[in-house]
């Protein structure tokens, strides 16, 4: 799925939210991880930055009518709300629950399993660090092939470049996050 085609989808699921509750959480399913590890970096704390997600999305939810889509992905509309709700938080000196309550939302009790989910998510980190470090035309084709799992052809036609070029880019992009990693140096992508 492309980046257009994804936030189309997006702006779907926030639109059939209010009637279909699953379309909602599929939206979340969706984009948990990428709210979850962002509060992670701004508070070192996997309680706390858990806890700011929950509401994040309690909040999304309650204003996922108001939603417009347009040349910015619903995701960066979840991150502008995570970042206000990280802003109250600090002010006011507690993690706010407000949207939750609202919606009738049990505080959120974090068990072990919860932990290492978090956990988890955090240690992706060290491999987000290392693909940002890449060189700007290994990253693209890396994150478009991989994590967007767009083919060749699209890559090469968005980076105006060939296929054979893409490949090339991807696979040199692999070989040396696997070099950071201390992984086998197979070339395969």
């Amino acid at each position: 799925m492309g980046d257009d085609e994804r936030s189309r989808a997006d702006a779907q699921l926030l639109r059939d939210s209010a009637r279909e509750p699953a379309a909602f959480a599929r939206f979340y399913e969706r984009h948990e991880d990428v709210v979850l590890l962002f509060l992670l970096r701004r508070t070192d704390d996997p309680e706390l930055a858990a806890d700011l997600t929950a509401e994040t999305f309690a909040q999304a939810l309650m204003s996922a009518e108001r939603f417009r889509s347009g040349p910015a992905p619903a995701v960066a509309w979840l991150i502008g709300i995570a970042r206000n709700v990280l802003a109250m938080s600090r002010r006011r000196g507690r993690v706010e629950d407000a949207a939750r309550r609202r919606l009738g939302m049990q505080p959120l009790v974090l068990d072990d399993e919860a932990l290492e989910r978090v956990a988890e998510v955090e240690g992706d980190n060290r491999m987000l660090e290392l693909v940002a470090a890449l060189p700007p035309d290994l990253r693209d084709a890396v994150v478009a092939r991989v994590v967007h799992e767009r083919d060749y052809r699209d890559i090469a036609l968005q980076l105006r470049c060939s296929q054979s070029v893409v490949r090339k880019r991807v696979s040199r992009g692999l070989a040396r996050l696997r070099s950071e990693l201390g992984g086998d140096h197979d070339e395969t992508a």
